[in-house]
């Protein structure tokens, strides 16, 4: 690992369960990153009050105080830019982003799918899971991806499976799928804080050791 830990801002509208996971791997020493910066969509959110308890910098930026998604973006992009941080990454984020020059290929999202599959504008949570069921898939499970102007459709990162029994339920189902989103995502971020990450077009090639 590099001396200099990954400086992140983490993003949510929700109560955290992905933020506290990156927290517990980075105290765990599994993570060589800082997580400088919360930033929550409304206030009163869970998420909020898991990065107050442990102590990181956390702000609202209310999507319903901004007429459009280009203010909005420049507001959270700001406060990303003040705490000089190298990684965004959405945990939970439900709102549709604009993704500045400056943190293009550096601004993450966790989905609960394997996309292009189930994912969209309103697809989140357990509707996600849900849609799944009803389609009758075999398997499901989580991609990490970079972020761009469109909901879930920017570069995959890496993606990890899990099987979907005859007699899960929505919740089942988002238990099992949680439990590939803790490894997957901050393997995506390790990956990233290693330099091990290139993408061309919508191809993201993850080099080896070796090749660096």
């Amino acid at each position: 690992m590099s001396e200099k830990p990954l400086q992140l801002a983490v993003l949510l509208s929700g109560g955290g369960t992905t933020l506290q996971n990156l927290i517990d791997v980075i105290a765990a020493g599994q993570l060589n990153a800082q997580i400088k910066l919360v930033v929550g969509s409304r206030p009163n959110l869970g998420g909020l009050k898991r990065a107050a308890d442990a102590k990181i910098m956390n702000f609202v930026v209310d999507r319903r105080q901004f007429e459009d998604c280009a203010r909005f973006s420049k507001q959270v992009f700001s406060l990303c830019q003040d705490a000089e941080v190298d990684l965004v990454c959405l945990a939970g984020w439900l709102c549709l982003l604009d993704v500045p020059p400056e943190f293009a290929n550096q601004t993450m999202n966790i989905h609960p799918a394997l996309l292009p599959s189930f994912g969209g504008k309103g697809m989140y949570g357990q509707h996600v899971h849900e849609a799944v069921l009803a389609h009758g898939c075999k398997v499901s499970g989580c991609s990490v991806h970079f972020v761009d102007g469109t909901y879930d459709n920017g570069p995959i990162i890496l993606q990890r499976t899990c099987t979907v029994e005859e007699t899960d339920t929505p919740q089942s189902l988002a238990a099992r799928v949680f439990a590939e989103e803790k490894l997957a995502y901050p393997e995506a971020i390790r990956l990233f804080e290693k330099r091990r990450l290139r993408i061309e077009g919508r191809h993201v090639h993850v080099l080896s050791e070796a090749a660096l």
